[in-house]
């Protein structure tokens, strides 16, 4: 009975990045002024999305759900590395912990999952446009949008519920900034060769799968492209993509190196750089970059902060 009691933690011990006072001050006022900038421009995005009628389009749906999972993404990891870095005691409490893996790696694969569906959003505007209201119609969009959630949340369920099974003995000490699912799989003190062949298959099912669509997507599009006469056509298809290209490459590249080979994949240190990336860069960087470089979306900043302007000036008078 003392051994099988041994087998559950009741709280776990996240190492983190640093263990200097100094560092970890400073470390928390980046992460934090970080973070509220991730808060306040996804935010603005999805209101900017919801105030002017020119971006309730297929393309700006798909980017509010994307702002939702990356501001949801930041919430479920950022907040508590931050208490921990001001904490000297910095325990997480066994459901605390399964619940920030279940929400981090089900938004991670959500994000994969849309990112795929924006690509095929792409890929119809410019080489269908004349059938793309058609073919982009809001009942596809919505079932689109529902797929992503649907199938994330349930890798994340299954990948939480056998992780979370294993046996820890007592080893508690995770040694990353957050419950990450290779850093909690690492405690087991027995056989893990189940669990890393179930993260490669749901690597290759939410994570490849995805991937090869958006690869697929951008080889038609930018064979459409090239079939195009004029210059400005061209830099016009390419400008109505650059963004979620961008988007793409930075978000793909570091997880498939993470994932799809979790037994020699990268050293601890890459592993907590990754999820900071992942966790307080690109929420930060995706509104930034729809917003700097998509001509639509800086029209609508322009007029929402004309209006603003006006409103202010007749009060002011």
């Amino acid at each position: 009975m003392e051994i099988d009691n041994q087998t559950w933690a009741r709280e776990f011990i996240l190492l983190g990045l640093s263990s200097d006072w100094d560092t970890q001050v400073s470390l928390f006022v980046l992460f934090l002024i970080t973070y509220m900038v991730t808060v306040l421009g996804n935010f603005l995005i999805i209101l900017l999305i919801r105030l002017d009628s020119r971006l309730h389009t297929p393309m700006y749906f798909f980017l509010t759900n994307l702002s939702l999972v990356d501001v949801s993404y930041a919430t479920s990891i950022v907040p508590q590395m931050l208490a921990h870095l001001l904490a000297a005691h910095k325990a997480i409490p066994f459901v605390s912990c399964a619940a920030q893996l279940f929400f981090s790696l089900g938004l991670g694969g959500i994000e994969f999952v849309l990112l795929a569906v924006m690509a095929y959003d792409r890929y119809v505007a410019v080489c269908d446009p004349l059938r793309y209201s058609v073919i982009m119609h809001g009942g596809l969009c919505t079932r689109l949008a529902i797929t992503s959630w649907v199938s994330g949340s349930m890798n994340s369920l299954m990948q939480t519920v056998i992780t979370f099974q294993l046996p820890m003995c007592t080893n508690k000490y995770i040694d990353h900034i957050s419950c990450e699912l290779l850093a909690v799989v690492r405690l087991a003190c027995v056989d893990t060769s189940s669990n890393e062949i179930a993260i490669m298959v749901s690597s290759i099912v939410l994570l490849m799968t995805p991937f090869c669509l958006v690869l697929l997507s951008y080889i038609q599009i930018i064979s459409t492209i090239l079939k195009i006469q004029s210059t400005e056509g061209r830099k016009k298809a390419f400008h109505t993509c650059a963004s979620h290209l961008t988007v793409v490459v930075l978000c793909y590249g570091m997880t498939i190196f993470t994932y799809i080979q979790p037994h020699s994949g990268p050293s601890i240190l890459r592993e907590k750089l990754i999820s900071l990336f992942y966790a307080i860069l690109m929420p930060m960087l995706n509104p930034m970059i729809y917003s700097l470089r998509n001509k639509e979306v800086k029209g609508a900043w322009q007029k929402v902060l004309g209006q603003l302007s006006g409103l202010i000036s007749k009060l002011a008078t």
